[in-house]
């Protein structure tokens, strides 16, 4: 008798594993369909920005332009210095970045490290400022900044924003990283003589690189779409950031150009966008290791 004609037995493991693979292809497919209310508003959005007023408003919407055209990018740069207007912006968002990385490493670090009386109260006044809605302080900070001669200037969205809310939940991020910091590391940097200063930047600071990059990643987006500071503190369209920018695209009677506007909106939204599925791995990393686990 043969034995190449007798079935084959059957692995173990082989239904279990095709098992876990059709599992694993409904997970992804279930997700896929769930992501496309979330996805092609962003499509429309790009897609649209390349069409003509009447393929934007036809019926049912296309999903691609039949006659692409970049009349509406052309127009978005020559009705207003929107060139001018996306510098404001970018160097407003990575100055503010970068300043509140340093304020709340610096706060978080003596929060977490440095005892002192009256610690945790202060750490519990730091963070009522997160229940401070920012149109409660706006008229305040208006008459402030009026009485200095800064409005009409960059002045008060770089110092409000730095030491404001965005600043108060970055000073929570890095206190509760630098908790979880042994503490044989500061033993061991007394004893070759460091102090305070040198301790949290050459120790504590290298070690907090994912905490960093969810405080600038978290800071840059909510500085990049501000709305209000820059609509009460700024009145000259040079000065203007993105999204005060977007509300100007209008027609002699006050109407959308919907057109310019999907345009504006596209680079102001996707390169952020691009910016965040890139570094998405170090603000989820960032978010966990400092306990604000979803």
């Amino acid at each position: 008798m043969r034995t190449d004609t007798l079935p084959r037995p059957v692995e173990a493991g082989s239904r279990p594993k095709r098992r876990r693979g059709w599992r694993y292809a409904l997970f992804y497919v279930a997700l896929s369909v769930l992501a496309i209310p979330f996805v092609f508003p962003t499509w429309w959005m790009i897609t649209s920005s390349f069409k003509p007023i009447n393929e934007i408003f036809a019926f049912p919407p296309a999903l691609w332009p039949a006659n692409p055209t970049l009349d509406g990018y052309v127009r978005a740069f020559t009705e207003q210095p929107f060139a001018q207007q996306y510098l404001n912006s970018l160097y407003i968002a990575v100055v503010v970045t970068l300043g509140t990385m340093l304020v709340a490493s610096l706060a978080g670090y003596a929060f977490a490290r440095i005892a002192f009386p009256g610690q945790n109260l202060l750490f519990v006044v730091v963070l009522i400022g997160l229940l401070i809605p920012s149109e409660v302080t706006i008229v305040p900070l208006f008459q402030m900044f009026n009485s200095l001669g800064l409005i009409n200037t960059h002045w008060p969205l770089l110092l409000v924003t730095t030491f404001g809310a965005p600043s108060v939940l970055a000073t929570f991020i890095m206190r509760q990283f630098f908790i979880s910091l042994p503490g044989e590391l500061e033993e061991a940097a007394r004893l070759d003589g460091l102090g305070r200063l040198r301790m949290w930047w050459q120790i504590a600071m290298p070690l907090a690189k994912a905490a960093l990059a969810a405080v600038a990643i978290f800071t840059f987006l909510h500085t990049w779409n501000l709305y209000l500071e820059p609509t009460v503190y700024l009145l000259s369209p040079e000065l203007f950031t993105l999204p005060q920018a977007l509300t100007r695209y209008t027609d002699a009677y006050g109407g959308a150009q919907w057109n310019v506007q999907l345009a504006a909106a596209t680079m102001t939204a996707v390169p952020v966008l691009l910016v965040f599925l890139v570094a998405q791995r170090q603000f989820v990393e960032g978010l966990a290791h400092t306990g604000l686990k979803g």
